[in-house]
């Protein structure tokens, strides 16, 4: 890294999964370790709650629990070039492995805020869902044929409702154990099957200092 007035393109995407998430964010060369995961935890969309680490030049920085060495070093000082490459894994039990990558190298721009997302892909997996291997496996389940079965559930109790035409019934009335445990399924696989992404969110959560707040750990 040449200057501390720099501002650094990077490229991360999540390991394990296709099709890939990814995102492309811009941020200072003076960002520590520990600022630039807080935000990553905001631009791919994780929550903050689990212990972190990253590996430059086979030397671990992360969180204390893992008796890493201490997070606050700037990216400047690893003196990394373009296309360098790094891990970041967040949640040492789910395993979510990044690959951080150094696309370039660019003047401040006075009249943006960093850091900013420019770019990405994919929406970010639910927490505690077993790392890629369960990702994978939910998002599969969502297409099989438990889950038809439970729209047919529902479009069977429903039919059923509008032919009882009782007034003033109310869906707690008219719910069936079999109904909501399908509703109850159908909810739980709603984090599998979004794919979008959209750097509006991020990006106002970047202007309100969420990364900031994401910066130290909350659990363990």
């Amino acid at each position: 890294m040449e200057t501390a007035n720099e501002i650094v393109q990077l490229k991360v995407r999540l390991l394990g999964i296709s099709p890939m998430i990814w995102r492309r964010v811009l941020v200072p060369a003076s960002t520590t370790l520990r600022e630039l995961h807080g935000i990553l935890q905001v631009a791919m969309g994780w929550d903050g709650i689990h212990l972190f680490a990253f590996d430059i030049h086979a030397v671990q920085y992360g969180s204390f629990e893992l008796c890493a060495f201490s997070p606050d070093i700037s990216l400047e000082r690893f003196e990394l070039g373009k296309n360098a490459r790094f891990s970041y894994v967040y949640d040492m039990n789910d395993h979510w492995a990044h690959e951080v990558r150094i696309e370039g190298f660019s003047a401040v721009d006075p009249k943006k805020s960093y850091p900013v997302c420019i770019g990405g892909s994919g929406a970010c997996p639910p927490e505690e869902c077993g790392g890629p291997h369960g990702y994978l496996e939910c998002r599969d389940e969502v297409g099989s044929y438990d889950a038809w079965r439970d729209f047919g559930v529902m479009v069977e109790w429903l039919d059923d409702v509008i032919q009882k035409n009782v007034a003033n019934l109310t869906v707690r009335d008219a719910l069936t154990e079999d109904a909501q445990g399908a509703i109850e399924r159908i909810v739980a696989r709603e984090p599998f099957v979004s794919s979008k992404f959209s750097r509006k969110p991020v990006n106002q959560a970047f202007r309100d200092g969420r990364h900031r707040d994401l910066m130290r750990q909350q659990l363990a």
